[in-house]
Order: C-alpha cells, then structure tokens, then sequence
C-alpha cells in the first residue's frame, strides 16, 4: 500500500513536470501577447496564424488558428501563398481587437500587411469571430526599397495611428495611419526610424546585407522606445538574431542609442544576444502587464538543435532608464 501511494505519487510528479516542461517548449516564431480579463493570448508565425493561451505566462494551451484558409487576396501577394502567414501584431482599440500580419515570399519584398478585427479573444465566446479587413500596406519589387511585413501599431501622445514595420532592403519604416486603422492616412506621411548599411551594387530585388527587421515601439518613462533585430534568424544553429534599441521622445524618431548614435546610422544597443542555451535570440515584442513590464521573443535553442523556443523575461530599468533583463 505505501509502495503504490509512493508509486502513484512519483508518477503524477513526473506527469506534472513533463506538463509543465511541454507547455514551456512551445514552438514559437514571433510572439505577440495580449491580455483579456485573466488570460494572456499570444500569436505568433504560423499556419493561419498560430494561437495560444495561458493562465500566467509559463504554461501555454494550443488555440484554434486565426484563418482555417488564406485570406483571400494572398495569391495576389505571393503567388501559391500556402497559409504559412508571418509575424502578427494585436492591439485593443475602442473594443475592437486589431490583428495585423504579413503575407510574403521569403527572402522577397513581395509582400504585405493585412488586418484583421474581433470583439473577443476568447474562442468560446459565442461573439468570436476573425473578420479580416484586407491589405492594409503592400510592397513589389523593383519599386518599393522596403518590405511590408513585420508589422507593429503604436499610438501617440495625440491618439494617432502609426505603424511600423520592415525587414532589410532600405531599413525600416513607419506611416501614419487613418483612425479606422486599417489604410494610409492621406497625406501620406512616412518616415524611416532604422537602418543599417546596404551594399550599393546590390540589385533592389536583393533583401541586401543591411540585416535588420520586427520593429516594435514601447512608450515608457517618457519615451517610445524601439525594439529590433539584427542579422540572421530562422536558421536554427545557424542563427544570428540579437535584440537592439533606441529611445526618442518622439514617435517617427530620431531614435538613438545609448550612444547617442542614430539608429537610422546603424545604431543600436544590445539588449539580449545569443548565448550558453541559445543560438539566437530575435523578434521581441514588449508589454506591461499588471505593473510588470515584460519582453517576449524566440530563441534557437542549443539542447534541441536550434528549434524556436518562447522566452518571456522581466524588464527592468537602469538610472538612464534603459532597458535590463532580469
């Protein structure tokens, strides 16, 4: 009798720790969260956009995908588009949740961010429902020296609309926006807050040696600090990918380091880079939640041959009010 109480305790310690080890090593490109009411929701690169959900951000469960098919208008992007969709971006405004991602074709700025709009989050929620709200920004080779993917909004001290995004090519952009959120604010108003130095002989089909992508702008202590990556990702042991920012006081920048040097010079200071457990880190995104302020992003992990790994890390913040990961 106490060798199979023992016995049965042992085992559901063993199925607890392999639960709560499985649910830390989700597979994750891109992570993107948001909280409803007591549940936190991430989106990340996936099939029609993967989905998770957790209860206090270590454990995660699987959700159902944003879009069952592509969105309708993809093929016209990327021709034999699969569903494999990159990079959300979620937002609450007004009681509507805004969804932006990116239809592409690696390696090409034959690309484009989309939107779509929900009441809820919750997929149990018999008002849950995905309606997407089409392209909101597209880039073509050959004339635009910018690609449309990687989105993030941010709104300013005014209320106004921006969004960022951008991967290579001529560094990364940000353009105003209308109030509904899901077009270009006329006039058009654009301005590039990043960029690294690209080889001049290089054909404008070519993404370019100018590696930097996934802006993500955080409005804290006074400034709008942005977050971004530099050099290589999915790559698995192969990867390069580190984290870098800027702060400025406005929005559309100028964004420097703590060097001051302009992140639209080449500037940018590391905030997390690979190291004894990953490969590469990249792709954040940045949040406070319950008073916490958090960063989110994949990393290429070393134990596992360089699969994508989910790792959340509190921010905290040093006497020149940069950010430090605990």
């Amino acid at each position: 009798m106490v060798y199979k109480n023992i016995k049965h305790k042992l085992s559901s310690f063993l199925m607890l720790i392999a639960s709560v080890s499985f649910a830390q090593e989700i597979v994750v490109h891109d992570p993107v969260v948001i909280k409803q009411k007591d549940t936190y929701y991430l989106y990340c690169t996936g099939n029609g956009i993967s989905v998770f959900s957790s209860k206090d951000l270590k454990k995660w469960d699987k959700q159902p995908q944003v879009f069952a098919e592509k969105p309708v208008w993809a093929d016209g992007v990327a021709a034999d588009f699969k569903n494999h969709i990159w990079a959300p971006d979620i937002s609450l405004h007004n009681n509507v949740y805004y969804l932006y991602y990116s239809v592409s074709a690696f390696a090409k700025n034959t690309s484009a961010i989309g939107v779509a709009t929900n009441t809820t989050l919750d997929p149990n929620d018999k008002n849950y429902k995905w309606v997407d709200q089409g392209i909101v920004i597209q880039s073509e080779p050959n004339r635009d020296m910018w690609n449309a993917i990687d989105p993030n909004l941010i709104f300013d001290e005014n209320n106004t609309p921006w969004l960022s995004f951008g991967s290579f090519w001529e560094g990364l952009k940000m353009v105003k926006l209308n109030p509904d959120l899901k077009s270009i604010a006329k006039p058009q108003e654009w301005h590039t807050i990043s960029k690294r130095k690209r080889t001049f002989e290089l054909p404008d089909s070519d993404p370019g040696d100018g590696a930097l992508e996934a802006p993500f702008i955080f409005k804290k202590n006074g400034y709008y600090y942005q977050f971004f990556s530099w050099d290589l990702c999915c790559r698995g042991e192969k990867s390069t990918y580190k984290v870098v920012v800027g702060r400025s006081k406005n929005v559309t920048g100028p964004y420097v380091d703590k060097d001051g040097k302009l992140l639209t010079e080449g500037g940018g200071s590391i905030v997390v880079q690979g190291d004894e457990n990953y490969f590469g880190v990249g792709h954040n995104s940045a949040y406070t939640f319950d008073g916490k302020d958090y960063i989110f992003y994949h990393a290429y992990e070393k134990k596992s041959n360089g699969t994508p790994r989910l790792v959340v890390k509190e921010i905290q913040w040093d006497a020149n009010l940069w950010p430090v990961l605990k």
